[in-house]
């Protein structure tokens, strides 16, 4: 059936031969999948060969709206970018904000496909239907902010852009793309996968609109959620803070890591608080149909970013043993330039830091050299030197020079800053996300430590917990609504597709959306050879009790995590290894 809100048009770039060329967007799809997230898995799913090098030509880049992008839906202007992960070998979905989403939406396209490879470095302009191939030689290099500044003053700021930094093009598997300077996508090499194809940047300028079934009855409605929901108290945090807020929070709930992992809780977390960062502050910034506006632009002392969100201040704070707000924002500035995943570049240069302390293999930094840590991105990003090694990631660098038993990662993909020892339904949440060890696809913490409505302590009850966690936020990047819109419920989610498309839709239909796009991830993943042997956790977690903190004398024991998953596959209707049944995958 005919849907508004999308604009019925898939792009496809042939990077290869230099060509576009439009087809009609698989509506009985969007029908099943609404779009972002699920859409773009599922695209893949039937398109991307099993087995394939992730960084080979064969791969394909997709970016993908929703149909709420570019509508007066708040909070709805992100976007989904997803390709075959190098750092996982698993499928990968990333979010990124900013306006990009919008611009490709106004351009008139739903999605946008990058496929084969550019002979030479080069950048691909969108302007509505007009699609060029241009030279990037002099880009090719350059930091990302660099880049993205000199095409900003060369087609001016209307235009959006899409750029990797020198680890994207030297294929480093924890590289991101950047957007609007201070939004990235990234996680699990999606800029490497950018850079496999020789592709510096995308350019997009969209001057038309979006259809909604009824713009006076649309905008009406939209008016009263923000007033009934978004810009309510529980919201209005995120304005005035951001994510630095949670810092006080993990660290309160007794989730903020210490050093690797190795405890929790910092007595000096008031030291490079949200309250010290943000007296920096010179500005405030919202992506596009934002009702949110967590962008705070900081200039501290010689660093500039946008930021930093929780994860990079937990990351370059107290899990490296650093306590100097400068070298906080320092190191996410730097991060972001390069083109390097805050999260998976921290947590790589922290396990070297315990690596060298521990007598196992010197990689010449340790806990607290915050001068080296800023350093090390820049080799990591070149692969240069000792950059060459951690380059490759905790996994990879673990089973080559020791310490896997505090090397932080599920499947390749590097920890979030979230201990699990003080929430163990985070351990069965990056267990199970289908990227690797991921946050954003069930956020226990919510249930477990801030609202306390189950005990965090205990398996009872977790795989049923994180499904409806999972289950949320599946819809919501479906949707591509921000994450931080976190009161929004499923009624107002099925409310807002009702109102734009014209089309009815219930709560248990995007329930069932939820379902199958958890599901063709874990079919696409499975198809690659991933299933319980690799829904793990760190051996750190179960072999050591934490000392500190509201969750102090906790570990989590082996037959309590196994417990866990065998109840999450239960759930999801999978045997006991974590496959699902074909049974299952003829209905995605």
């Amino acid at each position: 059936m005919t849907m508004l809100g999308y604009q019925n048009k898939f792009l496809r770039i042939d990077l290869t031969k230099k060509g576009a060329k439009t087809e009609p967007l698989r509506m009985d799809w969007a029908e099943k999948y609404i779009g972002s997230k699920g859409l773009a898995i599922k695209y893949l799913y039937e398109e991307l060969k099993p087995g394939i090098d992730p960084l080979s030509s064969e791969n394909k880049l997709l970016l993908m709206t929703g149909p709420l992008t570019g509508t007066p839906v708040p909070c709805s202007g992100k976007l989904s970018i997803s390709a075959k992960s190098p750092a996982t070998g698993t499928i990968n979905d990333c979010s990124i904000g900013g306006h990009v989403g919008i611009k490709i939406k106004f351009a008139g396209y739903d999605a946008i496909m990058f496929e084969g490879v550019l002979k030479e470095p080069g950048y691909v302009l969108i302007e509505d239907s007009k699609i060029s191939f241009k030279d990037a030689k002099d880009l090719w290099g350059r930091g990302s902010h660099e880049a993205e500044a000199i095409l900003a003053e060369k087609y001016g700021h209307e235009y959006s852009i899409l750029s990797i930094g020198p680890a994207g093009e030297n294929l480093v598997t924890m590289s991101c793309i950047n957007s609007d300077y201070y939004r990235q996508a990234g996680r699990g090499g999606i800029g490497a996968v950018m850079g496999s194809k020789n592709l510096k940047a995308i350019v997009i300028k969209g001057t038309g609109g979006v259809k909604a079934a009824n713009i006076v009855e649309t905008t009406k409605r939209i008016v009263e959620i923000l007033h009934e929901d978004v810009l309510q108290e529980d919201n209005t945090f995120i304005f005035d803070c951001g994510t630095t807020a949670f810092l006080e929070a993990c660290n309160d709930g007794g989730i903020l890591p210490v050093n690797n992992f190795s405890d929790t809780t910092d007595e000096r977390w008031t030291e490079y608080n949200g309250d010290v960062l943000l007296e920096k502050r010179a500005g405030k910034r919202g992506c596009g149909s934002c009702g949110l506006g967590c962008g705070n632009f900081l200039k501290y002392g010689n660093a500039i970013c946008e930021g930093p969100e929780y994860e990079s201040i937990a990351v370059a704070g107290p899990n490296a043993g650093i306590r100097d707000p400068e070298a906080i924002v320092k190191f996410n500035q730097v991060a972001d330039d390069v083109g390097l995943d805050t999260i998976s570049a921290g947590d790589t240069i922290i396990w070297a830091m315990e690596m060298t302390e521990k007598g196992i293999h010197d990689f010449g930094i340790k806990f607290g050299d915050k001068e080296k840590m800023i350093e090390y991105l820049y080799l990591m990003a070149k692969r240069e030197g000792v950059g060459a090694d951690l380059a490759l990631g905790v996994k990879l660098a673990s089973e080559k020079y020791g310490g896997t038993d505090f090397a932080m990662h599920v499947k390749g993909l590097e920890y979030p800053q979230y201990e699990p020892r003080g929430s163990w339904g985070m351990s069965l949440a990056y267990a199970v996300s289908d990227r690797g060890a991921c946050h954003m696809r069930a956020y226990a913490p919510n249930e477990e430590v801030f609202a306390a409505s189950i005990p965090p302590y205990t398996p009872e009850d977790k795989g049923q917990m994180v499904y409806n966690l999972a289950e949320h936020n599946a819809v919501k990047f479906c949707l591509c609504i921000c994450d931080f819109w976190g009161t929004i419920t499923m009624e107002i989610m099925a409310e807002m597709m009702t109102i734009v498309t014209g089309k009815e839709w219930s709560v248990q239909e995007m329930k069932d959306v939820a379902w199958r796009t958890i599901q063709i991830a874990r079919a696409f993943n499975q198809r690659e050879g991933f299933n319980r042997k690799d829904d793990t956790m760190p051996k750190r977690l179960a072999k050591e009790a934490l000392k500190n903190g509201p969750a102090a004398g906790q570990a989590i024991p082996q037959e309590a995590f196994e417990d866990m998953l065998n109840q999450y596959y239960n759930v999801l209707g999978w045997d006991e290894n974590g496959m699902v049944p074909e049974s299952i995958i003829c209905q995605l």
